[in-house]
C-alpha cells in the first residue's frame, strides 16, 4: 500500500456504511464522505463508528468529511449548513479525518469583492473551532455557475479570489480542496496553477475535464455549442502524472479521491466501470504500488 498518496472516491455521508461495502472490493483506498447543504437526520457518531469498523476490516481512510452549500447567507435550504460545518469540525476525528471541506458560500447575486468580508466573519470563526480541533479546512475550487460579479454558492474558483479569501483569513489550517477540472472550464491551465498553489493543496478531487478547442476557435464561449466536458480521470485532459509528480515535489501527502457522477459517457450503467478504471489510472499514474528498496 502506497501509504502517502491513496486513491479512493466520494461517498453520501448519509449512507456511506451501506455504499463502501459494496465498492470496496474493487480497490478503493480512501472515501471521501460528502453531504449537500446539511447532515440532516445523520447521527455522526454512529455512522463514524461504522465507516472505522468498515476501514479496520478493509484498510482505506476517510481523509476528509465535507458539507455543500452556502454557509454565508443561511437562506432556505441552506439554513442549517453553517450549522452542519460546526457539526463536521467537531465529528472529523471520530472518522480519523483531519481535513473538513466544501464551498465558501457568497452573498448571493453579489460579487466576489463585496462577499469577503462575510467570508471572513464566518470563516474567521470556523477556522478557529476547527484549530482547536487539530482540522483543516479545504474549499473546493468549483464556480457552480457563478462568476467574479455573481452567483450563489461559492467565491473559491479563481486564484484572485484565493488571494483574498487567504489574506481575509491568514491561518495555515485554510486552503484548497483542488481538481483540475474546474479550473480548465475556465480554460486555466490547471498544471502551471498547481506548480504556485500545492501548498495550499490540502485535499485532491479526482475529476478531469476535456476542452473542444476546435469549438473554442470557432464559436467562443458564449455560443450554444458546449465547449468543455467535466471528465473521469483517464478519459480528459489532463496528464495526471503530472499532477501527483507536483503533488509529491510538494510533500503533499493526502489522498485523491475520484469525483464521479459527471462523465457524460461514463455515466448511468457504465458509472463505476469508469471510475474503476480511472482507480486502476490513477495507480498507475503514482507509480502503481509500493515496492519498497533493498536494505
Amino acid at each position: 500500500m502506497n501509504q502517502q498518496l491513496r486513491i479512493g472516491t466520494l461517498v453520501g455521508g448519509g449512507n456511506a456504511d451501506h455504499v463502501i461495502p459494496q465498492i470496496v472490493g474493487h480497490g478503493f483506498e480512501s472515501f471521501n464522505l460528502t453531504f449537500w447543504q446539511t447532515t440532516g437526520d445523520t447521527d455522526l457518531v454512529e455512522m463514524a463508528k461504522r465507516v472505522k469498523a468498515l476501514a479496520e476490516e478493509h484498510d482505506f481512510v476517510v481523509p476528509a468529511v465535507s458539507i455543500f452549500g452556502n454557509p454565508l447567507t443561511g437562506e432556505g435550504n441552506n439554513a442549517d449548513t453553517l450549522a452542519s460545518w460546526e457539526r463536521l469540525i467537531d465529528h472529523a476525528h471520530l472518522f480519523g479525518a483531519d481535513i473538513v471541506s466544501g464551498f465558501t458560500g457568497r452573498l448571493t447575486d453579489q460579487s466576489i469583492d463585496e462577499s469577503i468580508p462575510k467570508f471572513k466573519e464566518v470563516f474567521g470563526e470556523l477556522t478557529r473551532r476547527a484549530a482547536d480541533k487539530g482540522v483543516r479546512i479545504a474549499f473546493e475550487n468549483c464556480d457552480m455557475g457563478g462568476t467574479w460579479q455573481t452567483g450563489d454558492w461559492n467565491i473559491a474558483h479563481n486564484p484572485t479570489a484565493w488571494e483574498l479569501m487567504f489574506n481575509a483569513v491568514p491561518e495555515d489550517n485554510i486552503g484548497l480542496e483542488w481538481e483540475p477540472c474546474h479550473q480548465m472550464v475556465s480554460l486555466i491551465d490547471p498544471i502551471p496553477q498547481l506548480r504556485k498553489w500545492a501548498s495550499k493543496v490540502f485535499h485532491v478531487h479526482g475529476k478531469d475535464a476535456t476542452i473542444a478547442w476546435d469549438i473554442v476557435k470557432e464559436h467562443g464561449v458564449h455560443g450554444k455549442q458546449p465547449f468543455v466536458w467535466h471528465r473521469t480521470p483517464g478519459f480528459g485532459d489532463t496528464n495526471w502524472s503530472d499532477i501527483i509528480t507536483i503533488l509529491r515535489q510538494n510533500n503533499y501527502k493526502g489522498t485523491i479521491d475520484i469525483e464521479g457522477w459527471h462523465d457524460p459517457v461514463y455515466k448511468d450503467e457504465l458509472e463505476m466501470t469508469g471510475q474503476v478504471h480511472a482507480l486502476n489510472y490513477l495507480k498507475r499514474c503514482r507509480g502503481g504500488n509500493f515496492v519498497p528498496n533493498p536494505v
